[in-house]
C-alpha cells in the first residue's frame, strides 16, 4: 500500500515507520525538516507544514491511507491548541486531498476508567501530560462526528514504553483495559505500531475507536 505518514522521527512514528516498511509498504512521510530523516528503501519524504491543510493535501494525494502521529511535543507550552490546529489540518487535508481511510493516534486519557469517568479527569492523572490528553479527547469527540472520512482512532494504555516487538496484543474499545495486579496496562511501542499497521491492512474499526495493551 501507499501509506502517508506524520510524525515520523517521533516516539510512536518512528516505529510505525519501521513496521509499515518492514511489510513492504511505500510510505510518504510528511515533515518540516525532510533532513531528520535517513534515506530508506520505500520511503520518500515530503516537506510539509502540518498546520496547513494545503500543504497535507498536496502531501497525501495518491496514497491508500494516511496515519497520523502527530503531537507537537510534550513540553510544548502550546500543545492543546497545537495539536487540535493540527489535527484538525491533516483531517482537512486528507478531504480536500479525496482521501478516505485515516488512522489517528490519540491518547489514554478519554478511555472510560467507570462508568462516565475518563482517565484524564481522574486525580492522578499527570498534570504534566494534562492539556495534550484533553486536546486528544477533543479531536475524538470531533472525529466521531466525522462522515465522511473512514476514520479510526487508537488510544494506546497507559503505560507505552520501548520494549521488544512480540506482534502480540489484546483489544479494547472504550474502556482502559485491566494490567496484571496492580501495575497498569502497557505495551512496547513496537507492538504498538504492529497494531497500527494491522489496521490499516485489515480494518477492524473503522469509524471506531479501539485501545490495545499486551
Amino acid at each position: 500500500m501507499k501509506i502517508a505518514l506524520i510524525g515520523g522521527t517521533g516516539f510512536v512514528g518512528s516505529a510505525v515507520l519501521t513496521e509499515l516498511l518492514s511489510r513492504g509498504h511505500q510510505v510518504t512521510a510528511l515533515a518540516r525538516n525532510p533532513a531528520k530523516f535517513s534515506a530508506q528503501p520505500g520511503l520518500t519524504v515530503v516537506a510539509a507544514d502540518v498546520l496547513d491543510a494545503a500543504q497535507v493535501a498536496q502531501a497525501v494525494a495518491g496514497t491508500d491511507a494516511v496515519i497520523s502521529a502527530y503531537n507537537p511535543g510534550w513540553t510544548e507550552p502550546q500543545i492543546h491548541d497545537l495539536f487540535l490546529q493540527g489535527s484538525q489540518a491533516i483531517l482537512d487535508g486528507i478531504k480536500k486531498a479525496g482521501g478516505k481511510r485515516v488512522l489517528v493516534v490519540g491518547g489514554a486519557g478519554s478511555l472510560f476508567v467507570a462508568p462516565g469517568v475518563q482517565l484524564v479527569d481522574t486525580p492522578p492523572f499527570p498534570a504534566e501530560y494534562k492539556q495534550g490528553a484533553l486536546a486528544a479527547r477533543e479531536l475524538l469527540n470531533r472525529i466521531q462526528n466525522e462522515s465522511t472520512l473512514d476514520w479510526t482512532f487508537l488510544s494506546p494504555p497507559i503505560a507505552l514504553a520501548p520494549g521488544a516487538r512480540t506482534g502480540q496484543y489484546r483489544v479494547g474499545a472504550d474502556t482502559l483495559l485491566p494490567g496484571v495486579g496492580e501495575a497498569p496496562a502497557g505495551i512496547s511501542v513496537a507492538d504498538l505500531a504492529v497494531a497500527m499497521v494491522d489496521e490499516i491492512e485489515k480494518p477492524q474499526h473503522v469509524q471506531k475507536r479501539f485501545t490495545v495493551a499486551n
